[in-house]
């Protein structure tokens, strides 16, 4: 058999069936009050869902600032040592390019034969601009690795024209940039 007796929804249907006939047109308001709230004594199904479905967000979400919390003060304390050791290495090829251009220019001084050329003398004096217009206190620059790859070319040209072997030794070979690994 089944039970006569009446379910929440179906009470609250009565209810608001009795709200809207006693009430009179004068109280549209409560009339769509009624209609827009939820039944009595029920839970509001978007609420009861909500955590569930982003569940796996909320936990990415909160991963993701603890990783992110973890890794600040090490990610620092990298980034300190990786820009220490590439200013050093910057700074010592910045260093040799300079001690090469010193050389020349001591060597031109001392030429009385006139073996550099007008053409070898305006590209050391090029690159001698070259490495005083290097940007050493502004690492910021954009143009930095533009300038240094000018130095290495202008360095290449010098050393060919002057018939010397002569490279830097912290910087790759041309030979061996297509066998660098990372």
């Amino acid at each position: 058999m089944r039970s006569t007796r009446p379910s929440e929804q179906a009470l609250f249907h009565l209810l608001l069936i009795n709200e809207v006939l006693v009430h009179t047109k004068s109280e549209p308001l409560k009339y769509k009050k009624i209609m827009n709230s939820p039944p009595p004594n029920s839970k509001n199904l978007e609420d009861i869902f909500d955590s569930s479905v982003n569940l796996e967000e909320t936990h990415f979400n909160e991963g993701f600032r603890d990783g992110f919390n973890d890794g600040l003060a090490p990610g620092k304390q990298e980034g300190r040592e990786v820009g220490l050791k590439l200013g050093f290495e910057i700074g010592e090829e910045l260093g040799f390019y300079r001690g090469c251009i010193d050389m020349w220019n001591a060597a031109i001084l001392m030429d009385s034969h006139g073996r550099f050329s007008s053409r070898v003398q305006k590209n050391i004096k090029q690159m001698e601009e070259l490495i005083e217009k290097y940007p050493i206190l502004n690492p910021e620059n954009e143009n930095v690795q533009e300038m240094m790859d000018g130095l290495r070319l202008k360095f290449r040209a010098i050393s060919a024209s002057l018939s010397m072997k002569l490279e830097y030794d912290g910087y790759p070979k041309s030979s061996e940039v297509n066998r660098m690994e990372f």
